[in-house]
């Protein structure tokens, strides 16, 4: 059988135009172990993007392998409305010793977009209900990603994703700042004073009295490009939110469990946000889940009889999945168990180093930037002027098209070649994955005559 005409055949793949798949056919994956994913031909492919970032411990663990068998000889699925079970009782248990100070509730859906939709409703209801029913809008950052459903997808501000769709989608408030690499203010984010939180600060002025919450992707705005911006920046934004009466939500979906060297990103902030969106490396990777975690303070908001209306009807069939539990309990113990936060950030150091020691000669290199293991090379026209790329050449497609042939999966942001590897990842990979990737970029930028 050729799996690959099957697939064509059946499936619409995410995030693509399947055009581009007359020329690069789907791999057909068959099994994976650590960083490496292997198709029906045997080839390996070095899995540095963590599959969407949601690889942490790598593919096929023994250890999550072990637990969710386990768990299926138990409990598969028990709708979770007036049901519990000690699996999500026992994850919560311990999630609330790790997560930033304050936050204790823990309400269960399916995706990351999800659970961004549950932190949005329920801070609207949250100012319905005691005494501010005209705070109705909210604030994002500009450039900011927070998934694919109507309301996620509002707060976000890539027009990649969300232009056509702008009819259907919230007025949301934006503020402008965070491109670090391109700061309008002539400063370097590691010691400036955030003097782009004016903007914030303006806003605030502005539309604080009608707005509920601004969510913000903590330190490193993805999909954007991997951009990175200082911790003072949320400190600041906490202040405001409670001088303001907005609420504060992280969307920690793929900036949680050590990405960026801590085990949330606000934890370099020393600050906790209003609710917290979880999800990706909550489970490893291994089964959709996510997380909207908040304070004893929203939660008592939406507590009384029945018949008074408050209470928070939002669900999702398989919210609280003992399977995804089972996975997301023995993530939070090797995490524990074998110092890996802490070996990430011992690691991260060699990472950093031979990246620039490989890419930020090239003259097509403007910036590299890093947080954690997380490392994003953004590539320009003009190292001067900072001009960007044509985006029609599709330089960044190009690259990864010939890392594929090499063994490494890149799949750059436009044209932002990046590495966020699952967190057990060796230096002999690292070495390998820099050098394919230093080969491919030096190929298509002397192929497109840069």
């Amino acid at each position: 059988m050729n799996w690959q005409e099957e697939d064509l055949k059946y499936i619409w793949h995410p995030c693509s135009q399947m055009k581009d798949y007359e020329t690069l056919a789907p791999i057909v994956i068959e099994r994976g172990d650590g960083i490496n994913l292997y198709d029906i031909d045997g080839n390996c492919y070095k899995d540095v993007i963590s599959s969407w970032w949601c690889n942490l411990l790598g593919h096929c663990n023994p250890r999550i392998n072990k637990a969710i068998k386990e768990q299926l000889n138990n409990l598969e699925h028990v709708i979770f409305a007036n049901f519990t079970h000690k699996t999500a009782i026992t994850l919560c248990q311990k999630l609330a010793k790790v997560v930033p100070s304050g936050l204790c509730k823990f309400n269960f859906a399916d995706n990351g977009s999800a659970a961004i939709e549950m932190a949005l409703k329920m801070s609207f209801q949250y100012h319905y209900q005691t005494g501010n029913p005209q705070k109705k809008r909210f604030m994002a950052l500009q450039d900011a990603y927070h998934g694919e459903t109507l309301g996620a997808l509002a707060v976000g501000g890539v027009d990649l994703y969300s232009e056509l769709y702008k009819p259907l989608l919230l007025d949301v408030i934006r503020i402008e700042g965070l491109d670090c690499y391109r700061c309008k203010w002539g400063k370097n984010r590691d010691c400036c004073n955030c003097e782009c939180f004016v903007k914030a600060e303006e806003a605030f002025k502005e539309h604080a009295d009608e707005t509920a919450a601004i969510i913000v992707e903590p330190l490193l705005q993805g999909s954007a490009g991997m951009k990175i911006y200082p911790p003072l920046y949320l400190k600041k934004l906490r202040e405001l939110c409670d001088k303001y009466n907005v609420h504060l939500i992280a969307d920690e979906i793929a900036t949680g469990y050590g990405r960026t060297g801590k085990m949330f990103a606000f934890n370099h902030a020393d600050v906790s946000p209003d609710i917290m969106c979880l999800s990706k490396g909550l489970t490893g990777g291994y089964m959709p889940m996510s997380i909207a975690v908040t304070t004893q303070e929203i939660y008592d908001a939406f507590y009384d009889d029945y018949l008074k209306g408050k209470a928070f009807m939002h669900s999702h069939t398989y919210a609280g999945n003992p399977i995804a539990c089972s996975a997301a309990i023995e993530v939070l113990n090797i995490l524990n168990d074998e110092n890996i936060i802490q070996k990430a950030n011992e690691k991260s150091k060699y990472f950093n180093k031979i990246i620039k020691e490989k890419f930020v000669s090239l003259k097509n290199v403007g910036e590299v930037r890093s947080i954690g293991l997380i490392n994003a090379i953004e590539l320009v026209k003009n190292k001067e002027t900072k001009e960007p790329l044509d985006y029609k050449k599709r330089t960044g497609y190009q690259i990864y098209k010939k890392a594929l042939k090499e063994g490494v999966i890149l799949r750059p942001l436009g044209d932002v070649i990046y590495f966020n590897p699952p967190l057990i990842i060796n230096k002999e990979d690292m070495d390998f994955v820099t050098d394919i990737a230093l080969k491919c970029t030096k190929e298509v930028i002397k192929e497109n005559l840069y």
